[in-house]
């Protein structure tokens, strides 16, 4: 039952959590309602032991943070950190298509899909907007996250009797194939309201004034039938909509599946789930009244964007911002340069990223020693070439904190005729210079648009990091390295 708890609470988050945005959104409203107090990287920070804060970055980027009563500048950070973001379809800057009498919408692939499971599912679109506010005569701009529930696209597959050979192998053409149909061309022109207008001027003369202020001027850049749905959903005119960032969604919901309802089958999972355990462990670590008393380091969460293509932006884990948060956090508490580099020294991070399972279909494609399992809790990942960051000392600790608390552990290598993937762990651990393991909850059919992981394995890794935060102080005193 108290499995079943986690793995419904990680169901909620993400139902709620359709795009990067959302996820930072959710956790945002969670982190508000633990007493966490919103933080603002572009003023000064006034920080204090014993309490709680967190800042977003582009609001697809999320850093939490916990200051322990006990904690001085020069002490180290217990850090998990995750990706908010997954693979999918993301609107293109001029998605209006047209072909063959239908409507389409133009979508760039975003990560390493397994692009044949977005055909023939349900689609809608959820992102962002920049919406123009007027108001007293002057002009404002507003951030307004937007999803539209119901589903309006989809993208068809061709029947067999057309592609006959498409079982000995179906090729996606990511360009081609991968088109979602809006609507038809007829109905969507039938049904369109007399106010909206696609070709601003028809030889009038135009100032230039319309179509800086207007994301579709001329009605050149996207369906007119996508704006009237995204300004209906936001509450907006489609003219004041300036720019957005979105993306296709999956309108089937998460669930906890399975004849013995052990699974949880949902898009995202890869890295959701890890990105909603973490979080739950930092805010169950640090909600009783006394759970910082004695603490002397600063508990964090950091959630970066990016991860599924290569981390290199301002707000991905390649960029300064989890330096930058642990840089602030000890100037503030005294004004050495120098106590900065005490302090990494001093600090570990669980890069926490899902896992592969072993898959009945597919044993031979794990390493007959390094099967990770449902239900048998983390899994440590390694890799001598360093695609992960863990070493003996990292996995030690790790390993010594799951053995306190009778929590399962498991290890992956993946096999030496195999390429390995990697993580935000050796991408931090290099670039910051912080103690690294790279964890991951094994898992199913990962980067498909539908997922699976089992609900036990949700338990222990939100428990694994929850004894962390509370541990790892009193743990790391005990280790001697370097002396």
């Amino acid at each position: 039952m108290e499995s079943s708890a986690v793995a419904a609470d990680l169901v909620d988050f993400l139902n709620a959590s359709p795009t990067a945005f959302h996820a930072v959104d959710e956790a945002k409203k969670r982190l508000k309602s633990a007493g966490y107090v919103q933080i603002d990287e572009k003023q000064d920070w006034d920080l204090k032991a014993g309490n709680k804060y967190f800042f977003t970055r582009n609001y697809s980027t999320i850093v939490a943070f916990a200051i322990g009563k006990k904690y001085v500048a020069g002490n180290g950070f217990h850090i998990v950190g995750a990706h908010t973001d997954s693979p999918c379809l993301k609107l293109k800057p001029v998605s209006k298509v047209i072909k063959s009498g239908f409507l389409e919408v133009g979508v760039q692939t975003y990560g390493g899909g397994l692009w044949h499971t977005w055909f023939d599912r349900d689609l809608t679109v959820a992102g962002r907007m920049i919406i123009r506010n007027k108001k007293d005569g002057s002009e404002s701009y507003l951030h307004k996250l937007v999803r539209i529930e119901e589903p309006i696209m989809r993208i068809p597959t061709l029947a067999i009797h057309l592609e006959r050979g498409v079982n000995d192998g179906f090729k996606v053409n990511t360009q081609t194939h991968l088109l979602p149909v809006l609507a038809t061309s007829i109905k969507a022109e039938l049904n369109k309201p007399a106010s909206i207008d696609d070709s601003i001027g028809n030889g009038a003369p135009n100032d230039g004034s319309k179509s800086s202020k207007r994301i579709n001027p001329g009605g050149e850049q996207h369906h007119s039938l996508l704006l009237q749905l995204l300004a209906a959903q936001a509450g907006c005119e489609p003219g004041d909509i300036c720019d957005f960032e979105l993306q296709a969604c999956d309108t089937q919901p998460s669930i906890i599946a399975g004849a013995m309802k052990e699974f949880v089958f949902s898009g995202r999972l890869d890295n959701l789930c890890m990105s909603f355990c973490s979080l739950k462990a930092l805010i169950d670590a640090t909600s009783p009244e006394n759970s910082l008393e004695d603490e002397v380091g600063v508990r964090m969460v950091d959630l970066f964007d990016h991860e599924e293509v290569g981390s290199n932006s301002a707000q991905g884990a390649g960029s300064p911002v989890m330096f930058d948060a642990l840089s602030r956090i000890t100037s503030t508490f005294g004004p050495d340069s120098k106590l900065i580099q005490k302090a990494i020294q001093k600090s570990f991070l669980v890069s926490a990223d899902m896992a592969h399972a072993l898959h009945p279909n597919y044993p031979d494609k794990h390493e007959e020693n390094h099967q990770p399992k449902f239900h048998g809790g983390l899994v440590i990942k390694h890799n001598a070439n360093q695609r992960y960051a863990t070493n003996a000392i990292t996995s030690f600790v790790f390993r010594e904190i799951a053995a306190k608390h009778n929590i399962p552990l498991q290890d992956f290598v993946i096999r030496n005729d195999m390429p390995c993937g990697s993580t935000i762990g050796p991408i931090l651990a290099s670039g910051v210079g912080i103690r690294t393991v790279d964890v991951g909850a094994p898992q199913w059919s990962m980067h498909s648009i539908r997922e699976m992981c089992a609900v036990d394995d949700v338990k222990h890794s939100y428990e694994h990091f929850k004894v962390f935060f509370q541990d790892f102080s009193q743990l790391d005193g005990k280790i001697a390295v370097d002396i």
